[in-house]
């Protein structure tokens, strides 16, 4: 018998004051039965950084089947016609599913982690990647993703305040600053 995926709630308040951006979020996320608490934080903290683009298109950014679909990221826009207006991925993709990404959408982005993984990864494949103008590639020290999967409950409420590119992260007993370093930058960036 298949494990089924365990459901958590999050109430998400995102102060993004370099956009402009200030919105509660009522949110479901299902992790995997083979995802860590990790993996699943770095999703919510993902929504967290790229919710001001539901701003631009009149949709909403939402969570996708991740890990139990290849055809899907971990996090999506589309916008009203059902183009894909951002593609997010969080982990190590390989550089075929970032190359399906960057082809069927506007804008991705990868939130990569993992101490010397994420560095091996990087390294193999970042020659490959450049020639991809809409592609972000943000890095998060294992430190940061450490103190994200403590904060993991079934019911949470959260709080991420983005300015200058760093977001404080946190809920009532434990805020973290954290500041994803860029690895590689989209030439959409500033927009």
């Amino acid at each position: 018998m298949a494990l089924k995926a365990t459901v958590f709630k999050a109430e998400l308040q995102v102060s993004d004051m370099d956009r402009s951006y200030f919105q509660s979020h009522s949110l479901t996320l299902a992790r995997h039965p083979s995802e860590t608490d990790e993996r699943m934080m770095v999703r919510l903290l993902a929504f967290a950084l790229n919710a001001h683009f539901s701003l631009n298109t009149g949709a909403q950014l939402q969570f996708t089947k991740g890990l139990s679909s290849d055809d899907e990221p971990d996090l999506w826009l589309k916008n009203l016609h059902g183009d894909i207006e951002h593609w997010i991925e969080v982990g190590l993709p390989d550089e075929r599913r970032i190359r399906k990404g960057c082809n069927r959408a506007n804008r991705v982005t990868i939130y990569a982690y993992g101490e010397r993984s994420a560095t091996i990864w990087w390294k193999k494949i970042e020659a490959d990647l450049n020639r991809f103008d809409n592609l972000s590639i943000y890095y998060l020290s294992p430190s940061d993703t450490a103190a994200l999967a403590e904060m993991a409950e079934r019911n949470m409420s959260l709080q991420a305040t983005v300015q200058d590119g760093a977001v404080w992260f946190g809920n009532t007993e434990n805020t973290r600053m954290i500041s994803p370093e860029t690895w590689k930058a989209s030439k959409l960036e500033n927009r």
